[in-house]
């Protein structure tokens, strides 16, 4: 019988807040055994990440049992944490930028851990030069953090984490910022690298795709495991019975039998039937705006011609030309480290490029100083990164209003609700951010660009944390908002489901 090397078993995690009380997990209870590479699946704020954390001792557990080789992680004093997370785990956390120093090289943000382990030096730079050929990045391995995209940064920190070859590997989105050949590369590598050293493997994602590399799956609800499968096993999907008899039944098989708010349960022939009581629900369709037409109207809110980037010897693009018209939405598409997001810093005015030109409603931002360009950018301009930079101890509603009282609009009232209300927030105003899920987050981050009514509106890669159902909410909002506003709204993006929505596509190869 194969050992288990991770237990968690009845596990709780409350978060307090002045607001009140949230709850991550709602005695969640997993095994994971020894080897064993496992996927959890779940949509944004069903508790995965909660999950990861607790296993690296980030956060400790409300109530419950956290074992990992013995180790019961939420009872570990200081030091002890500190050497478990040094020597025995990898750590992969979604928000992979916290983790690279900008002054160091990719090669030695790898080799990094090995250094502190007390490796030799030609060891650890010959294992992190492995790693980085392995994805791709051989050849800007001397690179700074700030010289690569978000993408090749991603993949910096999945190679830093595994460097050290720990005996546990948590990986969370591992794959969110990165197009899907790209993606399918890493999950081989990931798949290749944790197999050679029988590591034991946890990748929380929202991507269907992870679930190709692991040797069971599991989905998280509601803070709890309510569904597990085998990748290769006959048997479908089975619904976890969790202690008292709780379970959770998927909503698309609810919807079909009618099941709104009420159902009833019998037995019958040796099943349990589960029947709608009271008013049956049926499955309607969403009522999504039909497209405008191609011809343009009025003048374009931005006329890019022939653009040129260079990094050192890299040219990103050249002779780049094309115009973003208002009331649409335009994707900027290609594989990672194309240039989508050094693009849209040059849309911006953050950076500038080496030759070409960018003319935003008659300004030619590329013949502006640095302060005109920031005073364009407050009056016709707003930006959402892939780090959204919400302040989490502040509400949705007063992040909104700290960015209107920066660009000197003003403060709060209506100006200030009305962009969270359109990206259908209202109820959750008053909530603080760090208790909001992924995507309430990231349409805060679209509320709050939203708020000062900018003209020309970029957002880079808004959904690469989402899962499918956020994702698609979020795309067909930014198609909304483009068409309601009459902003011109320009979205980095490797995402299907926001290309599908988009007007007008621009393709870097």
């Amino acid at each position: 019988m194969t050992a288990t090397a991770i237990e968690l078993r009845d596990v709780f995690r409350v978060h307090s807040t002045p607001e009140g009380d949230a709850a991550a997990l709602q005695g969640l209870s997993l095994r994971v055994a020894d080897g064993e590479v496992l996927t959890v699946l779940g949509p944004s704020g069903s508790g995965k990440s909660t999950l990861l954390r607790l296993l690296a001792g980030l956060d400790r557990p409300s109530a419950g049992l956290v074992r990992v080789y013995g180790e019961d992680v939420g009872k570990l004093p200081s030091r002890r944490l500190a050497r478990y997370r040094s020597t025995l785990l990898g750590y992969a956390d979604q928000h992979y930028a916290r983790a690279l120093a900008p002054e160091l090289s990719a090669r030695q943000l790898v080799a990094l851990q090995l250094g502190l382990r007390g490796v030799p030096s030609a060891r650890r730079l010959a294992r992190a030069d492995e790693l980085l050929e392995r994805v791709g990045l051989a050849a800007k391995r001397e690179r700074r953090p700030s010289e690569l995209s978000g993408g090749e940064q991603q993949r910096v920190a999945l190679c830093a984490a595994l460097a050290h070859r720990p005996k546990v590997f948590l990986a969370d989105e591992p794959t969110g910022e990165l197009d899907a050949v790209t993606a399918g590369q890493v999950y081989a590598m990931l798949n290749e690298l944790v197999r050679e050293h029988g590591c034991t493997t946890v990748i929380v994602s929202h991507d269907p795709e992870s679930a190709g590399i692991a040797d069971r799956i599991v989905r998280i609800r509601d803070g709890r495991v309510s569904e597990e499968w085998a990748r290769d096993g006959e048997q479908s999907d089975t619904i976890v019975v969790g202690r008292g008899g709780w379970l959770r039944l998927p909503e698309e098989l609810l919807l079909r039998a009618g099941i709104g708010a009420k159902a009833t349960a019998r037995f019958d022939a040796g099943a349990v039937l589960v029947e709608p009581a009271g008013e049956p629900v049926t499955a309607t369709e969403p009522d999504l705006r039909s497209k405008p037409d191609s011809s343009s109207s009025g003048p374009p809110t931005a006329v890019v011609s022939g653009l040129t980037k260079r990094f050192g010897q890299t040219t990103v693009f050249g002779d780049l030309s094309f115009e973003l018209h208002p009331g649409r939405l335009h994707a900027v598409t290609g594989p990672s480290g194309s240039g989508k997001t050094t693009l849209l810093h040059l849309l911006a005015g953050l950076d500038l490029p080496d030759g070409g030109s960018i003319e935003v409603e008659g300004s030619e931002v590329t013949a502006l100083d640095r302060t005109a360009r920031a005073a364009l950018r407050r009056a016709k301009i707003a930006y959402v990164g892939q780090q959204s930079g919400l302040v989490a101890h502040l509400s949705a509603l007063e992040n909104v209003e700290l960015v209107l009282a920066l660009r000197g609009s003003g403060g709060g009232g209506p100006a200030a609700f009305a962009p969270l209300d359109a990206v259908g927030l209202g109820e959750r105003a008053t909530q603080r951010v760090a208790r909001l899920s992924q995507g309430e987050r990231a349409r805060v981050a679209i509320a709050r660009a939203l708020a000062a009514k900018p003209r020309l509106l970029l957002a880079d890669e808004p959904t690469s944390r989402l899962d499918g159902a956020n994702a698609i909410s979020v795309a067909i909002l930014l198609a909304r908002l483009a068409r309601e506003t009459g902003a011109a709204v320009v979205c980095a993006t490797h995402d299907p489901l926001v290309i599908e929505q988009a007007d007008s596509r621009i393709s870097l190869s």
